[in-house]
């Protein structure tokens, strides 16, 4: 019984809440029950809120009982990444140097799911400040793939994804900068939204890279998907790179037609490295599309191949910048040390892991002196060319389709050997953040070992609603979403 409501999503749960057939609390409890009985297999919570989760539910229902029931987020249990401040909960952004954070305020997005009813029970495990591609960089634990225990849930919003996927949580806020939404999505198969830059507000959240961080939700569906968009989705004065302009309804784009939209494959993406099971299922969704109406043509995007290269340069510029204020005066860990000198230097030698030094290094080298023009100033030249590419392409089509990972899950550790060859398992992911634009990735199958392969689709920017047309109208005519993993 508990089991099957905790499987259900949250526009199937939300009306069973509102008709009082079933508690906040009763659900809180199950939920975290389920928590305590399976997280040990796969290590996707950092820390549980059992009493303050069972007290919020207890006055959501409340709450309800009165008559104030105030849409279908309310009463529904949420397990944000580690990355989101939330007030009076611990926040380490699984690294060493914030053991024992507490924030003293909420993240925009998380006050604002609040406000709507969510229920946090807990905060999720992700790769050390949001650095990796297999969630193996925790300074923690590992996290592991619901669909297989010796593989990757992908990363860095690897514990989210797999929570979602293992029914730990009803949905999961996870952040972007290179792929960390959609890569796990497509790995642990559930569904994933990075936003366009700007249209959900940053404040609150640990920045890695300024330029490219967006937060989005991660759900079971793509209705559920929709249903947490409305409600984060907004200008916030307090963050400098949101966007002012409205906002849609976005559950009202999910059952519109498909057919005439103009579908972009570009070529980039099929080359050599994508694996032939995901270039199969990847092409047999598109081809789905097209049998509803939609059409179909190759593009070319000829910068593609720069694009792993420039976010290693920008990517850990930012990182350095923005985690040079991890010194133990503010925040978290505070190293011995006998002049401020050795305190900010055994501080961070402590307390960093081993691929956020690797970065603030590269990002330190790529902006010194001397070096500033060589791959800082010209990596930002290519990341122009990179997002006049995807403008040129997008006034030929209205949404582009790719694989969102070249393969599907691979082996803990199988990587961790080889940084280039991990940084490689983003290259379908990066270029959509360079450019600022939305991206979903879904559900569209699985290979012959039984681990998910996603389907992602890119848009023009704010036009985030094209995305949930074309996603719930391939979503309604399948059922991979459906499949469940075995625990």
């Amino acid at each position: 019984m508990e089991k099957e409501l905790l499987q259900k999503s949250i526009h199937e749960i939300a009306p069973k809440l509102k008709n009082r057939e079933i508690s906040a609390h009763e659900l809180a409890r199950f939920q975290i029950e389920r928590i305590e009985s399976l997280d040990s297999k796969l290590g996707a919570y950092l820390h549980i809120c059992k009493e303050k989760a069972l007290t919020q539910a207890k006055a959501i229902d409340e709450k309800i009982a009165k008559g104030n029931y105030t849409g279908p987020l309310m009463g529904i249990p949420l397990g944000p990444k580690d990355i989101y401040l939330t007030e009076g909960i611990p926040t380490t952004c699984a690294s060493k140097i914030l053991e024992g954070y507490v924030p003293p305020y909420n993240s925009t997005v998380i006050q604002k799911l609040l406000e709507s009813g969510m229920v946090i029970v807990g905060k999720i495990n992700m790769d050390e400040f949001a650095m990796g591609s297999s969630n193996e960089n925790s300074a923690y634990k590992q996290v592991k793939n619901p669909w297989n225990l010796d593989c990757v849930p992908g990363g860095s919003s690897g514990g989210s994804a797999a929570a979602v996927s293992a029914d730990l949580c009803f949905a999961s806020l996870g952040t972007d900068t290179g792929g960390s939404i959609r890569q796990p999505a497509s790995l642990c198969s559930i569904v994933g939204l990075k936003p366009t830059y700007g249209r959900v507000s940053r404040y609150g959240v640990i920045a890695f890279a300024s330029s490219l961080d967006q937060m989005g939700p991660m759900t079971k569906d793509v209705e559920d998907c929709a249903l947490l968009m409305n409600a984060i989705a907004g200008y916030d004065a307090r963050d400098s790179t949101s966007i002012d302009m409205s906002i849609p309804d976005y559950t009202s784009f999910l059952r519109k037609p498909v057919k005439g939209l103009k579908i972009g494959m570009p070529r980039e993406y099929f080359a050599e490295g994508i694996h032939p099971s995901v270039r199969d299922a990847v092409q047999k969704a598109v081809a789905s599309l097209e049998k509803m109406g939609a059409i179909v043509s190759e593009v070319s995007l000829p910068n593609t191949e720069y694009a792993c290269a420039v976010y290693y340069i920008l990517a850990p510029a930012e990182a350095s910048s923005n985690l040079a204020r991890f010194d133990g005066v503010r925040y978290g860990l505070r190293a011995k040390a006998t002049t401020l000198h050795e305190l900010y230097e055994n501080t961070k030698t402590q307390g960093f892991g081993p691929e956020v030094k690797r970065r603030i290094m590269l990002g330190t080298y790529v902006l010194s002196a001397g070096y500033y023009d060589a791959y800082y100033l010209k990596a930002q030249k290519a990341r122009t060319l990179i997002r006049n590419d995807f403008l040129e392409v997008f006034k030929k089509v209205d949404v582009l389709a790719t694989p969102t990972a070249p393969t599907t899950a691979f082996k803990l550790g199988e990587k961790t050997s080889d940084p280039v060859c991990m940084y490689l398992s983003d290259i379908c992911t990066i270029p959509v953040n360079l450019a600022g634009l939305p991206g979903m990735s879904l559900p569209c199958g699985f290979d012959d070992k039984n681990l998910p392969i996603g389907l992602q689709l890119i848009g023009k920017p704010f036009d985030e609603g094209t995305l949930f047309t074309v996603a719930h109208a391939y979503e309604q005519a399948h059922s991979w979403h459906l499949k469940k993993p075995s625990l």
